[in-house]
């Protein structure tokens, strides 16, 4: 059901504490749902057990507490979804729309060429995976910052994963199945996703739900052009500065860093106000600012 009221969310992985460039992407999708007097939602993006860390939603929510950044309703775990997949993946296979796949993923071109579109569930044999069939058509959509962007089905996306072959839910199927339970009408997030979205856009209309409105913003960068992230251990968001890390956030992001801001409620409520979204640099990476 799409909601008449702007609701934006902010959906990060339990693998580890939010660092400063998780930081930039909810401060940018925070501050884009209160300029537009919406809603702000938290998800917890939980589906991976191998990767996870235990304590790290509960440090995650207090990095956003510390920053002023409050959300709306009860935080969503995805982990708690899974019979609403299940019946999205059983939607999938009875329409023609998705087929098991037994090819191994590592030695599987990026762009998946289709090898095991002939299978059928019927005769499959597990493990497989699952996969979405994904025609040449092409997908359009008019980003917030970067404008129109068009993605042909066959040479760009390809037939994509909404199973692993390990029988865990793929990304591309929860975000979109979550989105639209949520009523999620805004979606703004780094310009490492913006590929996925025409994957979620064909996903969407092969499930007939609600299309979001996307916006990606650059990926914070280190000195040596790798994105921080997680994975390459960057370092958590300081719960002890946050004023000093949201005026950094601010600057990353072309904003009016508040420099006279006296408490991250007070920083908040004025960028809230000032947020302009033409004004957040319209390259794909950005340094992270000192």
């Amino acid at each position: 059901m799409v909601s008449e009221r702007y609701i934006g969310r902010f959906a990060p992985s339990p693998t580890g504490p939010l660092h400063f460039g998780s930081l930039v992407t909810a401060l940018a999708s925070y501050l884009d749902a209160r300029h537009n007097q919406g809603l702000w939602l938290l998800r917890i993006e939980d589906l991976d057990p191998p990767r996870e860390s235990r304590r790290a939603p509960k440090e995650i929510k207090a990095q956003l507490r510390s920053c002023g950044l409050e959300w709306d309703k009860e935080v969503l775990y995805q982990s708690s979804r899974l019979a609403l997949y299940h019946a999205h993946l059983k939607k999938l296979a009875e329409s023609g729309a998705s087929y098991p796949c037994t090819c191994v993923r590592k030695k599987t071109p990026r762009l998946y060429p289709g090898l095991c579109r002939k299978k059928t569930f019927n005769s499959a044999i597990e493990p497989f995976s699952i996969r979405l069939k994904v025609d040449e058509s092409p997908v359009e959509f008019r980003d917030l910052f970067y404008g129109m962007q068009s993605y042909n089905g066959q040479t760009e996306v390809g037939d994509f994963l909404i199973r692993r072959k390990d029988g865990l839910i793929a990304y591309q199927l929860a975000v979109i199945s979550d989105d639209a339970l949520q009523g999620v009408t805004h979606i703004i997030r780094g310009s490492d996703l913006l590929a996925s979205t025409a994957k979620q856009i064909y996903l969407a209309k092969a499930l007939k739900l609600p299309i979001p409105s996307y916006g990606h913003i650059p990926v914070v960068i280190d000195n040596q052009g790798q994105k921080l992230s997680k994975q390459s251990h960057a370092k958590p968001i300081d719960k002890s500065s946050p004023l000093s890390m949201l005026k950094l956030a601010l600057r990353a992001l072309g904003q009016d860093p508040q420099t006279h801001a006296t408490s991250p409620k007070k920083l908040l409520q004025i960028a809230s106000n000032r947020w302009e979204r033409y004004l957040v640099p319209k390259t794909h990476y950005i340094y992270r600012p000192v």
